[in-house]
């Protein structure tokens, strides 16, 4: 038996608050880990040294819920409840103002009627001319409409239930209908995303199944992080539009 195991069965036995502190700084990675993820849908919205502390309480709070005996590795646990303190945490602040719903509406109407006029993709230029903004506000309002799509305690969290994890090794046992449902998202999903650039299809691939941070990111492709993000809610913002009624599956980071 290792000594972190020793560390989680001691701290189960006597809640000593020199053991959760012990365990609070061996993952600490994970928060940081975590806001580089959703940093890239937020963006410079909030600042990083609150949704590090956002993380710290959703940490903790996984520290104090785990159950070791459960066979369920802490680190997936706990990377579930970190991301729903941070989202969570922003969503309360209520950061979004009225009138930038409103923009990013147009932005949506905009998108499609100059589609249909030009049988093809407007290009970021040509949508600052039509809405009267810098392209730089136009890459903004890219940004931010993804934002929209987060949700509060995110899909595992709803409603205080606990997340839906199997033990290591195990699966989730699901249903003919459930089974066939996903394989169905999954092509619209691909079909989707063929549609985008190469690049958007690099930097979603690159995020959502090698799991790299934005900064990670902008290494391997040799661009700022600022491009990253631009490149990211671009694709977003396009696969949203493609999938319809199936967009919400873009904000399960």
């Amino acid at each position: 038996m290792d000594n972190l195991t020793n560390i989680w069965i001691k701290y189960r036995e006597t809640n000593d608050p020199a053991l959760r502190d012990r365990l609070i700084m061996e993952y600490a990675h994970l928060v940081k880990y975590c806001v580089g993820r959703l940093g890239m849908h937020l963006g410079t919205s909030v600042e990083y040294e609150d949704l590090v502390s956002y993380g710290i309480f959703g940490l903790i709070d996984a520290i104090e819920r785990f159950d070791i005996t459960k066979g369920v590795k802490f680190e997936t646990y706990a990377a579930l409840r970190i991301k729903g303190s941070i989202i969570d945490s922003v969503r309360k602040l209520d950061w979004i103002p009225r009138s930038l719903r409103t923009r990013q509406k147009q932005l949506e109407h905009i998108y499609g009627k100059m589609e249909a006029e030009l049988g093809r993709e407007p290009t970021e230029a040509e949508l600052s001319k039509r809405l009267d903004m810098s392209v730089e506000e136009v890459q903004d309002l890219f940004r931010k409409a993804q934002i929209f799509g987060l949700i509060s305690l995110d899909e595992y969290l709803e409603q205080n239930n606990e997340p839906m994890l199997s033990p290591e090794g195990g699966s989730a046992e699901l249903n003919p209908e459930k089974v066939y449902s996903n394989r169905e998202v999954k092509d619209i999903l691909q079909q989707a995303i063929e549609k985008l650039s190469q690049n958007e299809q690099m930097v979603l691939s690159l995020y959502y199944f090698d799991e790299l941070t934005q900064k990670e990111i902008s290494s391997c492709l040799n661009v700022s992080e600022s491009r990253v993000s631009q490149i990211h809610s671009k694709a977003l913002f396009k696969l949203s539009r493609l999938l319809g009624r199936h967009k919400s599956i873009l904000f399960d980071t």
